[in-house]
């Protein structure tokens, strides 16, 4: 499989991976035969990037922290809650805790993976996708910093549900500059009315947006006065509004690598140090599929990872056609000298 911009895909190419709806029901299934149509409506709803099946990469396959039973169960789960939430009714803490509980034993299981965040999202399921991105990133950083399974879950109801204020409305009239008003504060109003779950679910929603120099919101508490969860939700929060578009200003989805600098440029400033380490160890740079420029001007493709070198992976070149053709891969962790010179969308 190739990770593609919607923008180079040509109808008669076949969808590598599915494409779900905010509620996980599927839009577009993988392998199906993209048309105009199909094509031209992914782009309509937002969709920028798509995994391909190509020939030359077959074997390729995206190795997921997450099943997709998982992913489809913890998007129907949210998009109830956020609903009810919407439409002033209550809501499950149990049917969550369940969720989460899945959640949390693929991650176990899976806990060597490089995460690689590259769900398809379009505008509709764009809310879901980042809720359960900032889960998945939180609870590995939280396992490598050796939470126990009791922290753990805390911490991954914390970070799904981080969110969860911007579904309260506000009256016309209100003070948007009051930090009462925030949607954090509003997340942690209705959380810790939840008696199921610990206070620090309700706080990890509250102090999601402060920074260790102060300069976050809704409190401006600095350092020490900041929960461990919020500092990780803080990161992993960040680094998927970037890839997502929704944290660069621009509307601009950030390539991983960009975010990743972005962060780290943030270090002991904005962001914890030490969970920014942990960070760096559990996700993927450049996601497997993804067209890249090698220092030697060759161009190739990315088709496996190394856990604990995440800038350095496996880079298949193709050169030639037909029977001239000649394939290689350059494993940048054993070619120390070589390195990605760019990504090519």
């Amino acid at each position: 499989m190739r990770f593609m911009s919607v923008e180079d895909i040509e109808p008669g190419q076949l969808l590598g991976r599915t494409v779900y709806s905010a509620n996980g029901t599927v839009l577009l299934s993988a392998g199906v035969q993209l048309t105009v149509y199909m094509i031209s409506t992914l782009k309509r709803i937002g969709v920028t990037m798509l995994y391909i099946k190509d020939a030359d990469f077959e074997d390729v396959e995206i190795e997921d922290v997450i099943s997709e039973a998982t992913k489809q169960a913890v998007f129907r789960e949210m998009s109830e809650t956020l609903e009810s939430i919407r439409s002033g009714k209550d809501w499950s803490t149990r049917k969550i805790s369940t969720s989460v509980d899945t959640l949390l034993t693929d991650v176990l299981n899976n806990k060597e993976v490089l995460l690689q965040l590259t769900e398809i999202r379009t505008a509709d399921n764009a809310d879901y996708i980042h809720a359960v991105n900032v889960c998945l990133l939180s609870s590995m950083i939280g396992l490598n910093m050796g939470l126990n399974y009791s922290q753990l879950k805390d911490l991954a109801v914390g970070s799904l549900l981080h969110d969860i204020g911007k579904s309260i409305s506000l009256p016309d009239d209100a003070d948007r500059n009051d930090p009462k008003n925030h949607h954090t504060w509003r997340g942690f109003e209705l959380l810790k009315h939840k008696r199921e779950f610990n206070l620090l679910i309700a706080h990890t929603a509250l102090q999601h947006h402060e920074r260790l120099n102060g300069s976050g919101f809704p409190r401006g508490l600095d350092h020490e006065a900041i929960h461990l969860f919020a500092k990780i939700v803080a990161v992993a929060n960040m680094y998927d509004n970037l890839i997502g578009g929704g944290g660069t200003g621009e509307g601009r989805a950030m390539l991983p690598h960009e975010a990743c600098e972005k962060l780290m440029a943030s270090s002991e400033q904005e962001l914890d140090h030490e969970v920014l380490i942990e960070f760096t160890r559990i996700v993927s740079v450049y996601p497997t599929g993804t067209s890249v420029r090698l220092s030697t001007k060759e161009t190739g493709v990315v088709v496996s990872q190394h856990r604990g070198l995440p800038g350095r992976p496996v880079v298949r070149v193709i050169r030639g056609a037909g029977e001239d053709i000649d394939v290689k891969e350059v494993d940048l962790a054993r070619e120390t000298t070589l390195f990605i010179e760019a990504v090519l969308a």
